[in-house]
């Protein structure tokens, strides 16, 4: 094979989950009436932000070669924490900040503080007790779902304070800021993968991490950061949550960790760590977000949504098996 075709190859297969969102969009365009519209990719593009930001700390864990099953746990408890905190009804205790604007970086760090804290605790335990991260992290996600259950008495947190609310109405050039949030995300954790020390670390550590190690590179100090920030990174969708439903439930997320991990294995990243990108990652929750929009449009029952996702990642794991095999060929 000519370098030219071979160079040819692996563009394709470094952004097929690009090619896949644009060949569902054109489909989805022609078969589906009023589906062309630029209302509608807004809201595919709105409808993917809590799960494109909550996906972004997955993949950062799932690139590094291990696995982080607490995402959608702890995004729930930061949600109920900002809005036991800061709603005035239902369970909310209505506390109030002067100037009022101070309460949206307040909610904001506090939710990034209860996810980076678990993250930081998940990371701990799978560096220094060299247990499997899938059983440590399961152990969270079922702790810290309890947690929401204790705190809230199965009950919700109802009217945020209209100064953090003020972030889940207000839209700029057409999307929500809720949207621009999830972009700003994906852009400046693409730069710190592509362009920094660490991001080139946690995609060695993903390849091989003894191999890692006995380079030099601190690997276990990267692990715990990555799960820190993986925990960081769900308080914030949990925060984007609160603020979009204007409270929290008990069941708020619910299902949201399935279709992260969907979106993370669409967008290319390697269940067996060190491969895959967070642009990747993005198009992998559009692809997503514009196939549920199309079930909408069609008015088909929202099970469907749960069998198309399931036929998505079992057809995105066989295929990273099969770029594997072509990688393998390539080289």
């Amino acid at each position: 094979m000519n370098p030219r075709t071979r160079h040819a190859l692996e563009f394709v297969l470094d952004n097929l989950v690009w090619f896949m969102l644009v060949f569902v969009l054109v489909v989805f365009s022609i078969f589906i009436p009023n589906y062309f519209q630029l209302g509608i990719f807004a809201n595919i593009i709105e409808a993917s932000s809590v799960l494109g930001v909550m996906s972004i700390g997955l993949a950062l864990v799932i690139i590094a070669g291990h696995m982080d099953l607490s995402v959608e746990s702890v995004a729930a408890l930061s949600a109920m924490v900002v809005g036991i905190l800061f709603c005035s009804s239902g369970i909310g205790l209505g506390i109030q900040l002067h100037p009022e604007w101070l309460m949206v970086p307040v909610s904001l760090l506090l939710a990034l503080a209860v996810g980076g804290l678990i993250g930081a605790f998940n990371g701990l335990l799978v560096v220094k007790v060299k247990m499997s991260a899938f059983i440590i992290t399961l152990a969270s996600y079922i702790w810290v779902r309890g947690l929401v259950l204790v705190i809230s008495g199965g009950r919700s947190a109802q009217d945020l304070a209209p100064a953090i609310r003020w972030f889940g109405i207000q839209r700029l050039i057409g999307l929500p800021l809720t949207a621009w949030i999830a972009i700003a995300c994906f852009v400046v954790f693409s730069l710190i993968m592509a362009k920094t020390p660490f991001g080139r670390h946690l995609v060695m550590i993903g390849g091989n991490e003894t191999a890692t190690f006995r380079a030099g590179i601190r690997v276990n100090r990267n692990l715990i950061i990555a799960f820190v920030l993986a925990g960081a990174i769900a308080g914030l969708a949990g925060w984007l949550l609160a603020i979009r439903t204007s409270g929290a439930t008990a069941n708020l997320g619910v299902g949201l960790l399935f279709n992260a991990f969907a979106a993370v294995v669409i967008g290319g990243v390697s269940l067996k760590g060190g491969v895959g990108t967070l642009p990747g990652v993005y198009a992998g929750v559009l692809l997503l977000s514009a196939i549920n929009t199309a079930i909408n449009l069609m008015g088909l029952p929202a099970n469907f949504t749960q069998v198309i996702h399931g036929l998505l990642v079992l057809a995105a794991v066989l295929l990273d098996a099969f770029k594997q095999t072509i990688r393998q060929r390539l080289a």
